[in-house]
């Protein structure tokens, strides 16, 4: 395994380190010292590159990103898994906000909770599939836009007080499907959703989902209840495509 010593380093010299040692054929990193170093895997399309984060890595960590697969940790700032491609990022707490924005494949774990915005403009692209799951809660704006992919919240790891979800959710929605671990209001849903109980496809999809997620936090959590899962979907392909002028 490769050590870089991310102390006092410039954000793009840390990634072009990382591009360099790639290219000498290094596949397995750990990171020590980040603070806040901004890009780190973005637009890597090495799937068998695994790189492992001691700290907090900065903004649009992974972004673009086609096949590795990155471990954080710690938290992570915003923008985790901008537009990627495929691969996999998985960290072991917090995220900000507009994580997995205009993902078209791959996985996103998250143990704890995010920010808002999370999950906008999501998508698959071709025979892609993104799946993000968040051991916590998320804020407002949870999955807006959507128009592809499977999205878990649990709301299981966090002890706050919170809503598992914030207002907006599921705003202008229009593609794939939302699992939500808990009961949400009515008022809290964008108007282009409703609520659905899961079926045995919901539960064949998830259950590997939920104990591959398990697996990488080291959790044993009592998340396999589906009847405590409601499900998001779309009632309109176009929710607003009268308010356009062609």
């Amino acid at each position: 395994m490769k050590v870089i010593d991310g102390k006092d380093i410039y954000y793009k010299q840390l990634n072009e380190q990382i591009r360099s040692e790639i290219r000498a054929g290094v596949k397995d990193f750990k990171l020590v010292n980040i603070i806040g170093q901004r890009y780190i895997g973005g637009g890597l399309e090495d799937k068998d590159v695994t790189i492992h984060v001691e700290g907090v890595p900065g903004e649009d960590m992974a972004a673009f990103m086609d096949g590795p697969t990155i471990v954080v940790e710690n938290n992570a700032q915003d923008g985790v898994g901008n537009t990627m491609n495929s691969g996999k990022i998985i960290v072991h707490g917090m995220a900000g906000d507009v994580v997995g924005y205009g993902m078209r494949g791959g996985k996103v774990f998250i143990k704890e909770d995010v920010g808002y915005r999370v999950a906008i403009h999501m998508k698959g692209f071709l025979d892609k599939v993104p799946i993000m799951v968040i051991g916590g809660k998320a804020g407002n704006f949870f999955g807006e836009y959507m128009a592809g992919g499977v999205v878990v919240l649990l709301g299981a790891t966090t002890e706050n007080d919170d809503p598992i979800v914030g207002d907006y959710c599921a705003t202008g929605m229009h593609g794939g499907v939302i699992y939500i671990r808990g009961s949400v209001e009515d008022r809290m849903l964008g108007k282009e959703v409703k609520k659905f109980p899961l079926d045995k496809k919901d539960e064949k999809v998830l259950t590997p989902i939920l104990k591959e997620f398990s697996s990488d936090m080291d959790l044993s959590l009592d998340i396999f209840d589906f009847s405590k899962y409601i499900k998001l979907l779309p009632i309109s392909s176009r929710p607003y495509g009268r308010m356009y002028v062609y």
